[in-house]
């Protein structure tokens, strides 16, 4: 199979009318998790620290489960670079039936997740309004999986706007239901923490049924809900093998921001609240990162399906120079506007507003130290999920985040007293390793990986 060698004008022309419809639907995907945040700390700084704390956990499942979703997304690519529609069809509806079948597996943790949460060394207000929470929030992972897959398909099949407009519609409504059932307008019950979950639940529920009636009109040629029932054992096996460890991959780095958040609940409710605002901030920023990172998956999966190795070095060059644009950005707003950026999640009269600005400057700083190596990693992770290479990235992100980054951050930050500084001082040690090893395993290895078809 021959191809037309590309410039690195036109990879990177390539790479971005993919790439940012991907980040604006990241970008809007997270901003339903920052309005509830947001939300939430305008009505009190109890429920703030109980949604950190829930939203932590619950996307630590959620993250597991979303492997299966990650898997379909270099598989398609590669199908699709083949142009073999079958093969499309039967890998998207293996990946949904895994989706399925996980959130029945964790629902019952989510549900009982006060127990846990105590035994992590959570106070007992917070546990239990995180509970609160995530019983109702949890049901809300059934749709969010499924649209995850779909995303992914309709991703790597360069269909990423529809996603982004489909995620804005979600956005807004997710707004519009916090402000209604959070502080009771409209006519409606003041419900709280309880309404941001119901609110979530909405949000999650209207993205799966749009991006399903796509897929359904523009995209029949695939006929994915066409004898849905039918087994593909196969199938559900390669989902599974690329699947798993991309899902324990993602486990091990949100793990380690949950495992981040719990240790900052134990320095008390003022730190974890400053800290549930600047790494909402932070992963705000890496939404652009993680676009990019989706973006080289399709376009290494591409290459991979072509067996046209210079376009993956090409296309890679461009994606680092991009991310490192996007760095450069989030260093100058974070270092620019601390104050400005920590108030928008903080009510005007809050009596405690002064001492989480205090410690939230202080965590910024940490942050703008953490984007580069958190970049690097997410984007060469990227790349050899393209190449379908999960593995190896699996255990050296079990090694990075959890053999050194957490240690680390349990060290500096609990037992040599430098508190929050010390737990994300441990965050960018883990990441650092993370990005190293990752970077060299694509260009020494990933890279000789593609050959060419005949």
């Amino acid at each position: 199979m021959t191809s037309v060698p590309m410039t690195y004008r036109q990879h990177t022309k390539a790479v971005l009318v993919l790439g940012l419809p991907l980040i604006g639907g990241q970008v809007a995907q997270f901003a339903i998790g920052m309005t509830d945040t947001i939300m939430m700390g305008w009505y009190g700084v109890p429920e703030l620290a109980a949604l950190t704390l829930a939203t932590s956990a619950f996307f630590v499942l959620f993250l597991l489960g979303s492997g299966f979703a990650f898997a379909l997304m270099p598989l398609v690519a590669t199908f699709a670079a083949q142009e073999d529609e079958t093969q499309i069809r039967r890998a998207t509806r293996m990946a949904l039936w895994w989706s399925i079948g996980y959130f029945v597996l964790v629902m019952p943790i989510l549900w009982f997740s006060e127990p846990i949460l105590l035994t992590l060394g959570q106070e007992d207000g917070t546990a239990r309004l995180a509970q609160q929470y995530l019983r109702i929030a949890g049901w809300g992972m059934l749709p969010g999986l499924g649209m995850m897959v779909l995303r992914n398909y309709l991703s790597a099949l360069e269909h990423a706007s529809v996603v982004l407009w489909v995620t804005i519609a979600a956005v807004l409504v997710n707004i519009i239901a916090n402000y209604a059932l959070i502080f009771g307008n409209f006519g409606l019950p003041r419900l709280g923490i309880n309404g941001a979950a119901i609110a979530s639940i909405v949000a999650q529920s209207l993205m799966l049924l749009l991006v399903v009636q796509y897929a359904i009109k523009v995209l029949p040629e695939h006929q994915l809900f066409v004898r849905f029932w039918n087994p593909d054992r196969e199938m559900l096996v390669k989902i599974f093998a690329i699947g798993l460890p991309i899902g324990l991959t993602t486990l091990a780095e949100s793990s380690l921001f949950s495992g981040a958040a719990m240790l900052m609940g134990t320095l008390g409710e003022v730190p974890l609240a400053a800290h549930g605002v600047v790494l909402n901030l932070a992963a705000l920023t890496f939404m652009l990162q993680l676009g990019l990172s989706q973006a080289a998956t399709v376009r290494a999966g591409n290459a991979l399906g072509r067996g046209d190795a210079p376009h993956l070095v090409a296309g890679a060059k461009v994606v680092i120079a991009l991310s490192l644009v996007g760095v450069a950005l989030s260093m100058v707003l974070f270092t620019t506007f601390p104050d400005q950026l920590i108030n928008l999640f903080l009510s005007p009269d809050e009596p405690k507003r002064a001492a989480i600005l205090e410690i939230g400057r202080v965590l910024l700083v940490m942050a703008v130290l953490f984007q580069l190596v958190d970049a690097m990693q997410v984007v060469h992770l990227g790349f050899l999920r393209g190449l379908h290479d999960t593995g190896i990235p699996m255990v050296v992100a079990v090694i990075s985040y959890w053999g050194i980054g957490f240690p680390a951050a349990w060290l500096f930050g609990t037992q040599l007293g430098f508190e929050g500084v010390g737990v994300w001082s441990g965050l960018v040690l883990g990441l650092s390793v993370a990005a190293l090893l990752l970077g060299w395993r694509f260009w020494t290895w990933g890279t000789s990986q593609v050959k060419p078809v005949s």
